[in-house]
């Protein structure tokens, strides 16, 4: 997504109205799809609940001030959110609130200039295009988070120049310097190299300041004027909190990417550890999973190599110098000495050394995602990540509207 001026008073009352009309007819199809399923046991798909929007134009005039195309979006919209549901992909598809994030979506007719948006029945929207877009354009989602501020994410078609005869495209070579990064709380992330970077826990340095805001909005009267200003300050706070997080991934994935031609990583699975009350709320706010997909699709752009260990691997249990392997190692025990080789470990140190051991046996055996311990179990949880995606279309970054 990118960023870009406010809209005007004119243009965000038609958003506020074609959000709301959006918003109104998911929330109608889907208690329509419930309906029909209790009654008959058969569901409706997407394209069924696309059909009654001829009808619900005559019955309820105000829904034709959204562009119609925004509106069929939604009913597909729908049938996928249900496909999702029933491979178990997602959850079951929920009611939408108009306190939340809004969004609409527009399948064609919107066109890109230097410095702003054409969007049908909106108009001219004002908007700073930071990447050049070189392709079709095949949609563009409109949105607006808590803090009153517009997006607009762009979906297009990548046009590549044909290559030319005897000549083949590039493909990812895992030589050069190799990294096995592991992940932590008091330290944010370990290199293989003893490099330490520290957890800047920006919800820490913004928790007072958030805490206050939160106690003013409690006070307010529910409705009024004062509890709508209250909630925006608090979304600010958020708001605010999300940018200095992504911020510093950003920087830090593309600095590792540079320096770097094969990236290991532990393949974790986040959602299993946030079960841990203790420790949830720091799991939380560190952002491992948004890191990794950050390094997976900026060493891809850069033809280089990312690769994922399974997370039942014993990385740091295991001595990257003999191999001995210890029964336990708690979590409070930062340094241990392996009883056969009688080597002093970093416990983090260690973990990045053997987690960058192993991502390199992997990619030299061709064994896939396994590991070479018999112990090992095998995972379900997050995918991994070891096989480049073919890509044939691209997404600009958020732009602010």
């Amino acid at each position: 997504m990118s960023g870009l001026g406010q809209p005007d008073t004119d243009q965000q009352q038609s958003l506020e109205q074609s959000f709301g009309n959006c918003r109104w007819l998911w929330n109608h199809c889907l208690n329509l799809m419930n309906q029909t399923y209790k009654e008959t046991g058969k569901g409706l798909s997407g394209y069924d609940v696309k059909k009654i929007i001829p009808k619900l134009k005559k019955e309820y005039e105000w829904l034709s001030l959204a562009y119609s195309a925004c509106l069929q979006q939604v009913c597909l919209n729908l049938g996928v959110a249900f496909t999702n549901f029933f491979e178990k992909r997602a959850k079951y598809p929920r009611f939408k609130s108009k306190h939340g994030k809004q969004s609409i979506q527009y399948p064609h007719n919107v066109k890109i200039f230097d410095n702003y948006l054409e969007v049908p029945k909106i108009g001219k929207v004002k908007a700073v295009i930071h990447r050049p877009i070189k392709g079709k354009i095949k949609t563009v989602t409109i949105s607006k988070n808590r803090s009153q501020q517009y997006f607009a994410a762009v979906l297009f078609e990548e046009r590549s120049a044909p290559l030319r005869e005897g000549k083949e495209k590039p493909l990812s070579s895992t030589e050069g310097k190799a990294i096995g990064i592991d992940l932590g709380l008091t330290h944010f992330c370990i290199t293989s190299e003893g490099s330490k970077f520290d957890n800047p826990r920006f919800g820490k340095k913004h928790e007072k300041n958030l805490k206050i805001k939160q106690q003013q909005l409690s006070r307010k009267q529910k409705g009024s004027i004062n509890r709508n200003k209250s909630r925006l300050k608090v979304a600010k706070v958020h708001r605010k909190i999300t940018n200095c997080r992504e911020d510093f991934l950003h920087k830090l994935s593309r600095r590792i990417v540079n320096e770097n031609q094969v990236i290991i990583v532990e393949n974790l699975a986040v959602k299993n550890m946030m079960q841990n009350h203790k420790l949830s709320k720091a799991i939380h706010q560190v952002g491992w999973g948004m890191f990794m997909t950050m390094l997976k699709y900026k060493a891809e752009q850069e033809g280089k190599v990312y690769q994922e260990v399974d997370r039942f691997f014993p990385s740091s249990k295991t001595c990257h110098v003999c191999l001995n392997q210890v029964d336990s190692l708690p979590l409070d025990i930062r340094a241990w000495t392996c009883e056969n080789c009688q080597t002093t470990h970093d416990r983090d140190v260690n973990a990045a050394i053997n987690l960058r051991d192993e991502g390199l046996r992997i990619l030299t055996s061709g064994t896939g995602g396994k590991a070479y311990r018999q112990t090992v179990r095998r995972s379900g949880g997050r995918k991994k990540s070891t096989v480049p995606l073919v890509s044939g279309y691209g997404r600009s970054p958020q732009r602010n509207l």
